[in-house]
């Protein structure tokens, strides 16, 4: 009787793992060429390559429940503006504005904390001593690796106009992880997902050609269109079905915890591809997050 909720439970963290990898690249890629595209351009052709590939697969079911997703057609409208038009689009703009390290930091400290508030007043969930005990051991690694380890840096650290943006990404995409739970039953993951996709790009159009008014035309590159398939097909359409796939199973309190391994694989990740330096903070700052993310899951 047990087996299959526990089964539920690993099923969800796994998909939280998966999506977490795969997000982890948004920072380090597109950090890559901040300078090359303008940061709505990168998101308007990011969800246009994700739209194109979402309808490919699910085109049929988003026919088959198109009355259905009329009669929710407000509610579809809120997610896929948070989700998909505005939160990805504030990081991209805030990577003009501060480091490439505050912009995963805060993201990922911010927006666990802002879904755990928010689930305990939006949809009541129970936020046991385990959860807030969870919480601070994540916060304290991010904290850690923020500071290197010294209390100095962690006291002179300043928020600026880029850490404002990127706090009020984490603040819209937390929103997106409570609506994501309160999707109803009748609209099918996929036909979800086409909807909002296709919403959100064309939400971001107007803002793509007003930006496109006021910078310098693009000159592509290999490297810029491999990271438009990688933004679009990876963190997009296969990181969106995963992270909704893991709140659907095991809340969205307790998915956003996993986010505060984001900057853990981003390292990593920088360490592989963009040869940057991998120090004893790292470590354990990881080792911090990932005690945070047990203890944060124990039931008893």
């Amino acid at each position: 009787m047990n087996s299959s909720p526990n089964k539920n439970l690993f099923i969800g963290f796994g998909f939280a793992m998966i999506t977490i990898i795969i997000w982890s690249g948004n920072y380090v890629i597109a950090r890559g060429i901040a300078n090359q595209i303008p940061p709505i351009s990168i998101a308007f052709f990011r969800w246009s390559t994700a739209s194109f590939f979402i309808i490919l697969i699910g085109w049929k079911k988003f026919i088959e429940q198109k009355n259905i997703l009329l009669q929710h057609k407000w509610y579809l409208f809120f997610t896929a503006i948070t989700g998909v038009t505005l939160f990805n689009t504030f990081i991209y703009v805030a990577g003009h504005f501060t480091s490439a390290i505050n912009l995963v930091l805060i993201a990922t400290t911010a927006a666990p904390v802002f879904i755990t508030i928010f689930s305990k007043i939006f949809l009541k969930e129970k936020i046991n001593n385990f959860r807030i005990v969870g919480m601070i051991f994540c916060i304290t690694g991010i904290l850690l690796l923020l500071s290197q380890g010294s209390w100095q840096k962690l006291m002179q650290l300043k928020f600026g106009k880029g850490d404002l943006w990127i706090l009020t990404s984490a603040f819209v995409f937390s929103i997106y992880s409570i609506l994501v739970k309160k999707k109803p039953v009748t609209i099918a993951p996929m036909s979800f997902l086409v909807t909002i996709f296709i919403f959100g790009t064309l939400m971001l159009l107007p803002f793509y050609i007003i930006e496109t008014q006021v910078t310098e035309p693009l000159h592509w590159t290999n490297g810029m269109l491999f990271t438009i398939l990688y933004l679009g097909i990876g963190n997009s359409v296969i990181g969106f079905l995963c992270w909704n796939a893991s709140i659907a199973r095991i809340g969205p309190a307790r998915t956003s915890l996993f986010s505060n391994l984001m900057p853990v694989f981003s390292t990593v990740e920088a360490v592989i591809f963009l040869n940057e330096q991998f120090t004893i903070v790292h470590l354990m700052s990881g080792v911090v997050v990932i005690v945070g993310l047990i203890i944060a899951n124990l039931k008893h």
